[in-house]
């Protein structure tokens, strides 16, 4: 017989969008859970009736998870973001919702450094009209406008998991490279760090964007940024569409100013598959346009849906938020102790709550005052929210979950046995 459990695995309900990678459904059925899955991302409406019922909601960067869909998600544990960003989601909103997110900074790092490269090339060789040239039958045998890329400069703005991995490559390919960090990085190899993004982009003959979107990055490069490159060189975004301003670069290509582009991001994507693109860029000569593919490997999605499915289970059934991009990060072991020769599963009470004095102690006075020991205790804090994690003898688990409530600093508890 099985033994009773706080909340039956059978009743988690797991709702992806996105058509994320199949890897990620065998892992959440393989510990029991049921799984919902969507092929595009939903419109508001839709994602907020699927969010209403779930309990851990995956999604990909299409499907912005709002404060409304989280106020309406009374459910929800968790959410995973099947990517890099998380600016989709409401973050701080959920933190204070006690509901940590979870993403994979690091699985698709290769695959995009992969794809900047081989842009790099296709630029310098114009592959990309040279191909279409191909298909409507046309024959023009010419080394004119085309050049190798040992020897030239690559800029690369942003010297984090990705623009690293593109400067081990490009050096590998004989190329300079500069970077541009806000912040202090080691360089690798003999790449070098520049003062600012006026000297990275005087100095590059291609400029690789690979930063995070934020208020500081949006419409990070435009007409005057442009004004900047060398004339005849490149530019390559595969970070966020909010970083370039596209009718700017538009009008510099158009100008011969900028001699290409490769665009994989940007700042309007179509929400599903088959749904129209458009773009000042289209129809440019030498501009390579790729739908967001840019981490779009089945080696990367796979190791993507691995590596954020592992971190989402942990969640809920041990209680870790290691790798959580909103909470404050508890590593947990196993639920499970040793008393000699029994094996002891104590009752695991997970805590958030605001981040002010007392509230530890307020959560030991009603603990002891229901003569429940304390085997182990677990905190971190954040600057608004704190999260303690208590394993406590086998008592009255909802009992102890009903006072912890009652708490008024509690933003949510969860008991597990």
């Amino acid at each position: 017989m099985s033994s009773k459990t706080s909340f039956p695995k059978a009743k988690i309900n797991v709702v992806l969008v996105e058509s994320i990678h199949p890897r990620a459904v065998e892992l959440f059925k393989a510990e029991g859970f049921q799984v919902q899955t969507m092929a595009g991302a939903p419109d508001a409406r839709k994602l907020a009736s699927l969010a209403a019922d779930a309990h851990v909601l995956g999604i990909r960067s299409k499907s912005d998870v709002t404060r409304e869909i989280l106020d309406a998600a009374p459910k929800l544990l968790t959410i995973g973001a099947f990517c890099i960003g998380t600016n989709q989601i409401a973050t701080d909103h959920a933190r204070k919702k006690g509901v940590p997110v979870f993403n994979s900074p690091f699985s698709n790092t290769r695959s995009v450094a992969e794809l900047t490269i081989a842009e790099a090339i296709g630029l310098h060789r114009g592959l990309g009209d040279k191909t279409m040239q191909m298909h409507r039958g046309e024959w023009d045998k010419s080394a004119a406008g085309s050049h190798e890329v040992r020897g030239r400069t690559i800029g690369i703005v942003g010297y984090g998991h990705i623009g690293s991995q593109v400067s081990v490559l490009a050096e590998a390919m004989g190329m300079r490279v500069l970077f541009f960090d806000i912040v202090p990085k080691m360089a690798l190899g003999n790449a070098r760090s520049v003062r600012g993004l006026k000297e990275l982009l005087e100095a590059s003959d291609v400029v690789s964007l690979h930063v995070p979107a934020t208020r500081q990055t949006e419409g990070m490069i435009g007409k005057a940024e442009l004004a900047r490159m060398k004339k005849g060189s490149y530019l390559i975004n595969n970070a966020r569409g909010s970083v370039v301003d596209v009718d700017a670069l538009a009008a510099a290509l158009k100008s011969g100013h900028v001699a290409g582009a490769a665009l994989d991001v940007f700042p309007d994507e179509p929400a599903a598959k088959g749904d129209r693109f458009t773009s000042p860029l289209q129809g440019l000569a030498n501009v390579l346009l790729t739908p967001h593919v840019g981490g779009s490997t089945e080696e990367a999605q796979e190791a993507i849906a691995e590596d954020v499915c592992d971190k989402l289970i942990k969640f809920v059934n041990v209680g870790s938020t290691g790798g959580a991009v909103n909470v404050p990060e508890v590593e947990l072991p196993e639920q499970i102790i040793r008393d000699g020769t029994r094996t002891v599963r104590p009752h695991r009470i997970l805590h958030f709550h605001k981040n002010v004095p007392g509230v530890l102690s307020k959560m030991h006075s009603l603990i002891a005052q229901m003569n429940a020991n304390i085997s182990a205790e677990y905190l971190r804090t954040s600057d608004d929210v704190g999260y303690v994690v208590l394993d406590v003898d086998p008592s009255d688990a909802e009992a102890i979950r009903r006072k912890l409530a009652d708490i008024p600093e509690t933003i949510r508890v969860r008991v597990l046995w």
